[in-house]
This record gives structure tokens, C-alpha cells and sequence, in this order.
């Protein structure tokens, strides 16, 4: 498998989607904006989120969504405060808020994001960044195009993160704090999958290829984990130093790299890389809200 750094300098980037165009948008919370690569152009900005915009999602009226925590990520502040929400950005580059409470409950640090086949918007909120003491709640949202949304899940202190829907509507995300991998089916049971030994995978980012195999980056481990639908181990894929998402495009697969432990003050050694991988990601279902 061959890996090729596309861009470095970044600022603990995340969430990365593949545009119509074949570029690829993802976060730098560090400087507090969505940037896009550029196949001989290199890394841009494409709008100033404030804050710390944590992933993007591109949507079926081909702008992009971002969770947006507020601006406070373990030892990283922002300049500028924003209210915890979900944005969206205009083709102009402008960012409009769309949400910030779901079924009376406030947005405390919005993380990641994806569509559903039922059109909705899904995202996890795993409150504030306490890996030794968690003490705050975490909890799996869904919001529809009319803006009106509905509590999935209120978790434990369990920090979830990364997500995926899967075609009959169960939903799958990755803990950070327990290791674990989940799964909600869409009658509301909760099966944990797996819960990776390993101290340093922790889980981060996670995606599934066509045949629901789930690839969850670890932060910790320096790669991506592989599972297969059920849970099992099947593959460890070696990928930069700290991967904390992934996105599947023809023949690749684009991963963000912190660059460094989050535990440390925030610097700008990030990385956006690309995997040639003979897999194809599950399709992304059309969605957009407003």
C-alpha cells in the first residue's frame, strides 16, 4: 500500500469530504477554518468557521456542513468564540448556524457528522474533552431538512466520536474513552461491536467501505483499525502519526493527521495523506437542511 503526504503544516485537521470536483475539504480547528486541497494548488482556505470546527459532510445541495465545538478542544482556545452548533457554508464561503439545541437539549461540543438514507443529519456531541475525570454526558443527535431533531442516544461520559449510518438505518460510532465500537439498531437496542485492548487505539474518525467493513482511525496507534461488519478484527492499515479521520475517493483513501498528541499545546504539523486502496466506500446518502 503505497501512502503519499498531499499537504503538511496543517492545523490538527479532521473530518475530511471529497467535493464534486475531486478536491478534498476538511477542518484545521487550530486556525479555525475549513481548508481545501487542490491537486496542484495545494491547501487553501475555504472559510473562516471561527471557533474549532471539528468535521464536514458535504450535502445534497453541495455545500458543506460542519460540527462546530465552540472553540475549546482540550489545551486549544480560539481567538473566537462561537456558539457550539452545526454551520453550513455558503458557495461564497460564508458560514450561517443552523443549530444549536436538538430536542431542548443545548449543543455542547458537536463532533462528527454524516447523512442518513433517510435523509437526516446524525452527529455525536461528546460535551467537553475530560479523558482522566469524564464527568459530562455525550449524546447521538439526528436532525431533518425541516430543522426539526430528535435525541438518539444520552450516553455516559464516554466521549463518542466518529459515526457512520449503515442502509437500514442503525448507527454505528466509535467511543474515545472506553475503546469501544457500537452499534444503535433503529428499533433503539445498543450492541457494543468490539472494544480494542490496545491502549493506543483510541478511536477517533470512522468509515465503512462497501461491503460495511468499518475503518476506525486510532489516534494513539499511528493507523487504522479495520472490522468487519460485526465487530471482528481484519486489518490494521499503518497511516501518519495521529489519523483522526478518513474519507474514501476512487482508488484512495484520504486521511487527516493531528501531527501530534492533542494532549499537547496545539501546533501546526498536520498532515492531509493519501492511501491507494484497492476499496470502495459505502455511498454517501443525500441530505441538507434549511
Amino acid at each position: 500500500m503505497r501512502i503519499r503526504t498531499l499537504a503538511g503544516g496543517l492545523g490538527w485537521p479532521e473530518g475530511p469530504a471529497v467535493l464534486p470536483d475531486g478536491s478534498v475539504a476538511f477542518v484545521e480547528m487550530y486556525r479555525s477554518q475549513v481548508s481545501v486541497y487542490r491537486e496542484g494548488r495545494g491547501v487553501e482556505r475555504l472559510a473562516d468557521t471561527g471557533g474549532g470546527p471539528n468535521a464536514t459532510v458535504l450535502g445534497s445541495d453541495g455545500l458543506l456542513y460542519v460540527t462546530q465545538n465552540g472553540g475549546i478542544d482540550g489545551p486549544f482556545h480560539a481567538e473566537r468564540m462561537m456558539p457550539p452548533s452545526i454551520q453550513r457554508i455558503s458557495e461564497s464561503g460564508a458560514v450561517e448556524i443552523l443549530v444549536t439545541e436538538v430536542d431542548g437539549v443545548t449543543l455542547r461540543a458537536p463532533n462528527d457528522l454524516v447523512f442518513g438514507a433517510d435523509g437526516r443529519l446524525y452527529f455525536t456531541d461528546p460535551g467537553v474533552y475530560e479523558p482522566v475525570t469524564p464527568s459530562i454526558p455525550g449524546y447521538l443527535f439526528a436532525v431533518d431538512a425541516a430543522g426539526n431533531g430528535e435525541v438518539l442516544a444520552e450516553l455516559p461520559p464516554v466521549y463518542p466520536n466518529g459515526l457512520v449510518v449503515e442502509a437500514d438505518g442503525s448507527v454505528v460510532w466509535v467511543e474515545s474513552y472506553t475503546r469501544a465500537v457500537r452499534r444503535r439498531r433503529p428499533d433503539g437496542t445498543v450492541v457494543d461491536l468490539h472494544v480494542f485492548e490496545d491502549p493506543l487505539a483510541v478511536p477517533d474518525g470512522l468509515k465503512a467501505d462497501t461491503a460495511g467493513n468499518l475503518y476506525i482511525t486510532a489516534t494513539a496507534a499511528a493507523g487504522i483499525h479495520v472490522l468487519e461488519p460485526g465487530g471482528k478484527p481484519i486489518d490494521f492499515l499503518p497511516a501518519g502519526l495521529v489519523p483522526t479521520n478518513c474519507v474514501f475517493a476512487p482508488g484512495l483513501l484520504y486521511v487527516t493527521d493531528g501531527g501530534h498528541d492533542g494532549s499537547v499545546a496545539p501546533d501546526l504539523t498536520g498532515a492531509l495523506l493519501a492511501l491507494e486502496i484497492e476499496v470502495e466506500g459505502a455511498p454517501a446518502y443525500p441530505g441538507s437542511l434549511g
